[in-house]
């Protein structure tokens, strides 16, 4: 199977940190795209993936996969080792509902600021910008971070005591934010802590 991504952009990482939890970073092949040079947009890159977005995931057969969350969940379900979705029903709500959260509130919420209230990635792909969108979604970010931290003040994990891809979706969305340069205070002790902590993983580590 092969992966198309764009080396150190958020979303890509969300999946390359799944693949390497579940020991399957050297069991599937990665294609480069030129984002920047807005291969992504491409009617040869669209007729695989109509959402013109990294990560994909093309399947031996043929078939797409676009999107973070479906392809993690088809990594976690066809490679061995711990499940990141969860098990059980309620600990696969739970999941769930803690991963949207992440990435609604904090991942996509950056990636709004970004996109919108900075110069991005470049006028030749920002054609379309609304700073006050982007700089409220600054704000929802900023609260969210907030949430999280009172959420690991009770669970060594968001979803509990098992690392899931809740927590990979927060982590690659505090990168972001420190990329985008939204600050992400020192204050929340808690999320600081569990960032420390998901960083040490040989998943990330190395």
């Amino acid at each position: 199977m092969k992966i198309y991504d764009t080396e150190g952009f958020p979303n890509p990482l969300r999946v390359r940190i799944a693949l390497a939890e579940k020991g399957a970073t050297n069991k599937v092949e990665f294609v480069p795209v030129d984002v920047m040079g807005g291969e992504h947009r491409s009617d040869a890159f669209k007729t695989k993936n109509p959402d013109a977005t990294v990560p994909m995931l093309e399947l031996d057969d043929g078939t797409c996969i676009a999107q973070c969350n479906a392809i993690t969940e088809y990594i976690d379900g066809v490679f061995d080792g711990p499940s990141l979705m969860g098990t059980t029903p309620a600990e696969r709500a739970r999941i769930a509902m803690m991963n949207l959260r992440a990435e609604n509130g904090l991942m996509n919420a950056v990636g709004a600021y970004f996109h919108h209230a900075t110069p991005g990635l470049g006028p030749d792909l920002e054609t379309w910008q609304c700073a006050e969108w982007g700089n409220k979604q600054k704000e929802i970010a900023s609260a969210t971070m907030a949430y999280l931290d009172s959420v690991l003040a009770d669970n060594e994990f968001l979803a509990g005591d098992s690392f899931s891809v809740a927590d990979i979706t927060a982590f690659a969305g505090l990168g972001f934010a420190d990329f985008a340069k939204v600050d992400i205070p020192e204050s929340l002790t808690n999320l600081q802590a569990w960032r420390a902590k998901v960083a040490a993983r040989p998943s990330i580590a190395g």
